[in-house]
Parts: structure tokens; sequence; C-alpha cells
């Protein structure tokens, strides 16, 4: 039995990936890395990203690599020797080229899978692309989400310059980030944003692991809001 905080591949589920529209680029796609074996498990929307139908080809890492941008192909082949040396969720900010070789800016959020021994095992988490072209569901996402931002700025825009710090993006995309995972978890966003701060404190550790600890927040935080502020 594998213990983890959440299982991007079995319950991810947004509209940004979940439409299935022929030519349609998701915005959101979740994978899995298993350590022992070096194997990726990639959902159809991260195939979709790379310009590939889903099962088409067989996701290595040096399939992965091939596809980062020549600038930031190394400090990712790092990345991922380090995770797998440590044991830590693989997590970046980098570009990768598409089939169509189309520059695509993305996020990479993860966290830990342990065995029942306790030991990890994998890690699981999701792409986010934050190329600048916004889709239609994203514009809807953001309509939707306008009139919370306005009555609780102070707390969102706190959460925001929080993500804006640890991942190295801009004003807009850590909007977006917070917008996914409040669309995602059914969340009211000044609720995550409220519950993100009020645990920031806990996120200590040195770099790089203060990455890995902040990951594994914005992937669990909406699990210790209170029931009561749940949206129906």
């Amino acid at each position: 039995m594998l213990v983890h905080r959440t299982d991007p591949l079995r319950n991810h589920a947004t509209p940004e990936t979940s439409s299935g529209t022929a030519g349609h680029i998701p915005r959101v796609g979740s994978f899995r890395f298993w350590f022992a074996t070096r194997r990726w498990e990639w959902s159809e929307e991260v195939y979709r990203m790379h310009g590939y139908t889903p099962g088409g080809v067989v996701p290595t890492t040096e399939l992965l690599l091939a596809h980062k941008h020549p600038d930031d192909r190394e400090e990712v082949a790092k990345t991922i020797a380090r995770a797998i040396e440590l044991g830590e969720s693989f997590s970046s900010r980098h570009r990768f080229v598409d089939t169509a070789g189309t520059v695509h800016n993305v996020m990479v959020v993860a966290d830990r899978i342990y065995d029942d021994a306790g030991q990890v095992a994998a890690t699981a988490g999701f792409y986010i692309d934050l190329t600048d072209t916004l889709a239609e569901n994203e514009r809807e996402t953001l309509s939707a989400t306008l009139p919370d931002m306005i009555e609780n700025r102070a707390v969102i825009e706190q959460a925001k310059g929080v993500l804006m710090r640890m991942y190295r993006i801009n004003a807009e995309q850590a909007f977006k980030v917070l917008a996914w995972r409040s669309q995602e978890t059914n969340t009211k966003l000044r609720d995550l944003a409220a519950q993100i701060i009020e645990e920031l404190p806990l996120v200590a550790p040195p770099p790089p692991e203060t990455i890995t600890a902040f990951d594994h927040l914005l992937l669990t935080v909406h699990t210790r809001i209170p029931r009561a502020k749940v949206r129906d």
C-alpha cells in the first residue's frame, strides 16, 4: 500500500484538462515518477502538452529532458537527479518545447508518495502551463473568482505574494495557481489563501527543502480548512 497526500492522476479533473476537444492544449496535467524503477506516468493532459497522443510514447527521463528548453535542460536534469538521490518531490520552474516547436513556460508542483515502511517511493504532482495566452475557460475561471478576490483582496494578495516569491512567477500567474487550486479542491479562494498564510510559518527548512515543503502545503492545505468553509 502506498501512502500520499494527493493522487493527481486518479483525482485530477478540472475544466482546463477535461474537455478533450481536438487540438485543445491543456493548462494543467498530472504525473507520477517512481524512484526505484525510474518510471514516469503521465496523465492524458501532459501527453497533449508535449504534443503527443495519450499513450503514443513511453515517457522516460531521456524523453522528458529532450523536450526541455536548452537553457533549462541542465537545471531540470539536476533537479531530477536530486529528487532520486534524496527522495524529494520533483518540483521545478522551467520551459519545454512541444513536438510542434511551441515553447511552454511551466511550473511543476509535487508531493511525496510513501510505501508501507514509511520510505519515499515516488513523487506525484502537476504540470501547470503558465504560458501567457489565456484559454477561454481560464477567462471564465477568472470572472467567477474576481468578486471573491475584490471582497477579500488583502489575504489573497498576501497568498499571491508568497507564490510569486516561492516559484518566481508574476502576479497573474500566481493568481492562476490559486484559482486552479480553489477550483480543483472546491474551496473558496479566500479560505484557501487564508489557510496558506496561516500555515506559512510551518514552512521553515532551508532551500531547496523550503520549496518541497511549500509544494506539500499548496497541494494539501484545502484538507485542513474547516468543513463549514468548503463550498457546496
